[in-house]
């Protein structure tokens, strides 16, 4: 007995040593990377005025005197505080260890929306040390241990790797998983910041640091099970017995409880507003977010629908709403290049203009162009080479009038439903106002949208145009673009069939780009380097790229790329200073499709909006500069149309991503000056009369 006493001694002394060891030697090594990261960022020339736009990013150092790391307060370390604080997400520079008391995440009311945030994101891990978000390492420890498993019955498994030996609080290792309270809390309290909101990612370093304490304190366990074997043959012939008669059925209750579990979310119903029960399927095994526009609504407490469009050309879209039926008001909002509907929704309930528009009574429609790694087309075998065959005129020709009609189907079936007035008015006008937003690339296609409807004299079906920042415009830009335009020139013939589109092809290397995300928003320095360059890359634009780099849309499963055809005609826009349609390159196909050897000048055919336009601009923007949209605003004015135009103090991502309250009042203000018809009011006047009349003479 005293030696085995002796020998546990000496294995619990070595494995506190190890890990110490390993987990420091990371973490100076870390601190190594940050500190060159803040020495190129202090020499680096135009850092102040690239970083200037930046939100949530703390560049100073914090001075401290040196102290024990976070799991070792209490004079030794824990595996299971380690584990514990790893799932806790703090503010930004997360791994800063500094002392503190914890908090204790059960039974808390938020007390601010700071607070809030915090204990959300605790919250939304789902479960309270999120073991089962390393089931990948566990998995492949299992099988390297198996023999060892298989003649010392060590019931390797995550939920009791959670209960250290010797541990004296039994209450925590009676359940390893506790799903069902941790996924109430998350769906009950609400916060404004969607970062903060279910973000359950971990970066590359957190990964690893605990995949290290996993690893050490699975070999020291192995060694320990084999000394109190030799010790104690007894006790673990009784130990195996056990395994074996229990291990099956504790692992199916373990899957269980992970993969299977009943999410109460709140909903906002049409007609019954009640709690609604779903079953999700938790499968974030490599600690990856991969949230969608769908969750972010949802989870933030408001309506949700989600609808498949189908493209003449076979291209299927998603075409996302946040419903109001019986509105007689709709806003369309579509994203720009390498976004999606995400950027509209990405700043919560406070800051973005899809709940914006939502609360001030409109039926908001969420635009997303072809152009995702997944490729969705009808048909399913489609080649890559073919799928990414497109350019901004299938953007506005196709994906544009696809979205607009299907929001038009469904508009006139539910007011017909809803409001029986509208059926007798159907057939003369449009018994809904429809308003566009849209954002660089997205500002572009509706324009073409609108010039090619009105040329082939159909309806566009839109009330006013509000662009942000639109493209179309771009001889006027850095030296950064200029390169870029004559080497996609020079190129095109070859690249074109090499490099169908500029996309990450692999699910490992999306991955990567997710957890760095994080890395980069933990370290300061780090991500304040990557950001600076970056921003060098797009012509010293200050928006925050870092920060965008990690919104939900950028995760392992899908992504949105770019289509080379895409940036060939940006670059052909540049290089004639016209706002043009694409040239194939050759007068034959240019005649099949336009029916003229050039391609269709857009600018020339302003004169065609027959609707009010809002063009705004950014002083900081360098990617499209002021003076382009002050080039559209020209042409249009020249042209009759009835525009407007303004400026803010912004770089290009500022219009989507940050939460600007300028911005948003001004978009908000534009879209109010939208009002019903005056002959509809009348009737709608009138029949309320007429109803009145009725019940009086009744």
């Amino acid at each position: 007995m005293m030696m085995q006493r002796f020998v546990d001694g000496v294995l619990a002394v070595a494995k506190e040593s190890v890990k110490t060891f390993t987990y420091e030697s990371l973490n100076n090594i870390v601190r190594l990377i940050n500190g060159i990261s803040a020495l190129l960022l202090a020499i680096l020339p135009g850092k102040a005025i690239i970083l200037e736009g930046i939100h949530g990013w703390e560049l100073r150092p914090t001075f401290g005197g040196p102290r024990f790391p976070r799991w070792m307060e209490h004079g030794v370390s824990s595996f299971n505080r380690f584990v514990h604080e790893l799932s806790v997400d703090s503010e930004p520079s997360s791994m800063d260890y500094s002392s503190g008391e914890e908090e204790d995440i059960d039974g808390i009311t938020p007390a601010s929306p700071s607070s809030n945030c915090s204990r959300v994101s605790r919250a939304s891990s789902f479960t309270k040390y999120e073991r089962h978000r390393t089931g990948w390492i566990i998995s492949i420890l299992s099988w390297i241990l198996f023999p060892a498993k298989f003649l010392l019955g060590i019931p390797f498994y995550i939920g009791r790797l959670s209960c250290t030996r010797g541990s004296k609080a039994p209450s925590t290792c009676h359940r390893p998983f506790q799903l069902h309270s941790s996924i109430r809390r998350v769906h009950t309290t609400k916060d404004h910041v969607v970062h903060c909101t279910t973000d359950r990612r971990r970066g590359v370093i957190e990964d690893l640091h605990l995949a290290i304490e996993i690893f050490i304190e699975t070999i020291f366990d192995f060694f320990h099970k084999a000394a109190h074997f030799l010790l104690s043959p007894s006790e673990a012939l009784r130990m195996s017995w056990r395994w074996f008669s229990s291990d099956k059925n504790d692992t199916e209750v373990i899957h269980r409880d992970v993969y299977d579990a009943s999410v109460h979310t709140d909903t906002l119903g049409e007609n019954d507003p009640s709690v609604s029960e779903r079953k999700s399927t938790f499968h974030h095994v490599m600690n990856t977010d991969a949230r969608t526009c769908q969750d972010v609504i949802t989870e933030l407490g408001y309506p949700y629908e989600a609808i498949r469009v189908e493209t003449s050309d076979g291209y299927v879209l998603l075409l996302e709403r946040i419903p109001r039926r019986d509105a007689r008001k709709a806003v369309y909002l579509q994203h720009g290049i390498l976004d999606s509907s995400m950027g509209w929704v990405s700043n919560g309930v406070v800051g973005s203009p899809a709940f914006a528009a939502y609360d001030q009574g409109y039926d908001v429609f969420l635009g997303n162009f072809r152009g995702l790694v997944s490729r969705e087309h009808v048909n399913k075998d489609i080649s890559s080479r073919r799928y990414w065959k497109y350019s901004i005129n299938e953007h506005g020709t196709e994906d544009i009038p696809a979205m607009i009609e299907k929001i038009h189907e469904i508009k006139t079936s539910e007011l017909k439903i809803s409001q029986p007035d509208v059926k007798e008015e159907i057939n003369e006008a449009q018994p809904y106002k429809l308003c566009a937003i849209c954002h660089s690339l997205g500002g572009a296609a509706i324009l073409m949208y609108v010039i090619t409807c009105r040329i082939e004299e159909k309806p566009h079906r839109l009330s006013r145009l509000i662009l942000l920042s639109p493209a179309g415009f771009h001889d006027d830009s850095t030296l950064v673009f200029t390169v870029a335009e004559y080497l996609f020139l020079v190129s095109a013939p070859i690249l074109a069939y090499i490099v169908p589109a500029f996309y990450i092809p692999t699910k490992f290397f999306r991955m990567l780009l997710n957890k760095l995300a994080r890395d980069f928003h933990n370290y300061p320095a780090v991500g304040g380097l990557v950001q600076t360059l970056m921003s060098y890359v797009v012509g010293g634009d200050s928006s925050n790229w870092v920060g965008v780099l990690g919104l939900p849309h950028y995760n392992m499963n899908d992504m949105p790329g770019v289509s080379f055809r895409v940036a060939h005609h940006l670059a052909q826009m540049k290089h004639t200073g016209k706002f043009r349609m694409f040239d194939y390159g050759s007068v034959r196909e240019n005649m099949e499709v336009y029916g003229s050897p050039e391609p269709v000048d857009l600018g020339e055919y302003y004169r065609f909006i027959d609707i009010p336009v809002d063009l705004v601009a950014g002083r900081k923007d360098k990617v499209i500069r002021p003076s382009m949209v002050r080039k559209h605003y020209r042409l249009m004015k020249d042209s009759g149309v009835d525009v407007s135009y303004n400026e803010f103090e912004y770089a290009h991502l500022d219009f989507t991503f940050s939460h600007r309250e300028e911005l948003l009042a001004y978009v908000m203000s534009r879209l109010l000056l939208v009002e019903p018809d005056p002959k509809r009011q009348v009737s709608q006047k009138a029949l309320k009369l007429k109803k009145k009349e009725q019940i009086e003479s009744s």
